[in-house]
């Protein structure tokens, strides 16, 4: 793959990344769907996350629901499937942006990485670390460093020895490690995941467009 090459030039990265399978990023038709599944997802063992979705989706005969639908859908409907009621709320609140102020997929595509994280953050129950999955994970997005994810974290721990007594200093210096991936942070965020073997996003998901 053509990132290989590149993040290869970092050591510590190299060693990770050798004999590894290249990974492939890929665009989601259905965004709102996504962000919907990421939140009922957090906090949740991949198990649990698969039996709510899958719950989710027998509410509408398995399809992806569009806004209006999940609109339609009386609370306590949404809280028998397993959500807590924040939860359901989030996933309300992301349909009411989508009616609003559309999550299309060619809309997004136009914005940068951080006019995507203003965009999305607008959503109550929408943080920056969802918006940076959904920049990975939806986007295809090739560029991206969560660098406030535990499993990146602790990868770098691990890998370049640096420690999380002082929080300021640690993300400065992940963001400076971080410098040398440039423009393939996203790939470099996927090795470090695979590496620790805590990907965050293993769950089943709405249905894909590959690149």
């Amino acid at each position: 793959m053509h990132y290989i090459k590149h993040l290869s030039k970092d050591k510590k990265l190299r060693k990770i990344i050798n004999g590894k399978k290249p990974h492939k990023l890929v665009r989601r038709k259905n965004i709102s769907a996504w962000l919907c599944a990421s939140i009922m997802g957090q906090q949740l063992s991949i198990k649990v996350a698969d039996v709510i979705y899958s719950r989710y989706l027998d509410l509408f005969e398995g399809k992806e629901p569009g806004p209006e639908q999940i609109l339609a859908t009386s609370f306590e409907k949404l809280r028998a499937i397993g959500l807590s009621n924040a939860k359901v709320g989030y996933v309300q609140n992301v349909a009411r942006f989508e009616l609003e102020s559309g999550l299309d997929f060619k809309r997004l595509h136009k914005m940068s990485n951080e006019e995507v994280i203003g965009y999305l953050t607008q959503i109550k129950g929408v943080g920056r670390w969802t918006s940076e999955m959904l920049l990975m994970f939806a986007l295809g997005r090739e560029d991206v460093f969560a660098v406030d994810d535990l499993g990146i974290q602790n990868a770098m721990i691990k890998l370049y020895g640096i420690r999380k007594s002082n929080r300021k200093k640690f993300r400065e210096q992940m963001l400076s490690i971080s410098e040398s991936w440039k423009p393939y942070r996203t790939y470099a965020c996927l090795h470090l995941w695979q590496w620790k073997d805590n990907a965050p996003l293993k769950k089943k998901r709405p249905k894909e467009m590959i690149t």
